[in-house]
């Protein structure tokens, strides 16, 4: 199994880990639809099996359901998996999300989480989504700092921060991780970002590798239609929908002939491209039913080599141009 250390200080963690948003099932904003909660521990053992050593979850996710599921599944071996969780995303009895930093809600979600997943200390607590406001970040901080001294977090980590952001948290308590998103399609992180992770210490574990199913190649318009309603992706994803829908999957037709040249799927691919990048430490992959981690982590391993990451440069370029020229200009 092949892993990275988290950060300069943190654990050693398999460069593929188990995403749980899923397995809060549906009902809530941002669901993937109906869930099977045998199907989802059965998928958490055999992750572990295979020598997964982490799952990332959140509060937020299902509604608190999804930790309960992890905690169930760890619960005769914890000591073969770090679990990482969120806070920050807070839902009213009618199951509306809002955001809350404040440190008196930080920290009822720190005991909320330990109840949820059953365990006595949470390996890696992270900040979902920064605020807006001059004092969030560090009222937060402050709160996970002292529940890190109380011994109910080991590391600290942030979620979809901006630099500035990280350096005001890092004041506070030291952050081992940021949580951004990363895909061949989605490379904001690329401009500064991962350059500032690397100099800094601070451990780079990338969401949605795969942007939630797309560059799997297992969908198209037909198969987008036929999912449940309550799966955000039919309705809320702009890669599932026109124009970037047609555009992502004449790429897919263009990288289907490279991961054939490794004897590797295009789920393979597209993680392995992402973990070409040296300060990624670890890509967040998502199962639902057993098998799907079994052929996710053989995307560890192996390198593309420099012609072949050449010619997927051309072809995300291609796609971005066909996009632009798909899109209609806004008037004014």
């Amino acid at each position: 199994m092949e892993t990275r250390k988290l950060g300069k200080d943190g654990p050693e963690i398999s460069t593929v880990g188990f995403g749980a948003w899923a397995l809060g099932g549906g009902d809530w904003a941002f669901s993937w639809g109906p869930q099977d909660d045998k199907e989802s521990i059965a998928a958490i053992h055999e992750a572990i099996d295979l020598g997964v050593n982490w799952i990332d979850t959140a509060a937020v996710y299902g509604l608190g359901h999804s930790e309960t599921v992890v905690g169930k599944a760890v619960a005769d071996r914890r000591d073969k998996v770090l679990v990482a969780t969120k806070c920050g995303l807070i839902w009213d009895d009618k199951g509306a999300v809002t955001k809350d930093l404040s440190a008196a809600s930080v920290s009822k979600e720190i005991e909320d989480s330990l109840k949820r997943l059953n365990i006595d200390v949470i390996d890696l607590y992270q900040i979902h989504w920064p605020e807006k406001d001059d004092h969030s970040i560090e009222e937060a901080m402050g709160a996970i700092s002292k529940a890190v001294d109380a011994g109910k977090i080991r590391y600290v980590g942030v979620s979809n921060f901006k630099n500035s952001e990280m350096e005001r948290a890092q004041k506070i308590h030291p952050i081992a991780s940021l949580q951004p998103p990363y895909s061949m399609i989605r490379r904001k992180i690329e401009e500064e970002t991962l350059d500032f992770c690397g100099k800094n210490g601070i451990g780079v574990i990338v969401y949605s590798p795969m942007v939630s199913g797309m560059l799997t190649g297992k969908y198209n318009a037909e198969s987008i239609a036929k999912m449940a309603d309550d799966d955000w992706r039919k309705t809320k994803s702009g890669d599932f929908q026109e124009p970037k829908l047609t555009a992502n999957l004449d790429l897919l037709d263009g990288l289907r002939p490279i991961a054939k040249k490794y004897d590797k799927t295009l789920a393979q691919l597209a993680i392995a491209w992402c973990l070409r990048r040296s300060e990624v430490t670890a890509a967040i992959v998502g199962a639902r039913k057993t098998g799907q981690m079994v052929e996710t982590s053989k995307a560890m391993g192996w390198a593309l080599d420099g012609g072949d990451l050449t010619a997927i440069e051309d072809l995300l370029t291609k796609r971005d141009e066909q996009i632009a020229a798909a899109t209609p200009e806004k008037e004014g």
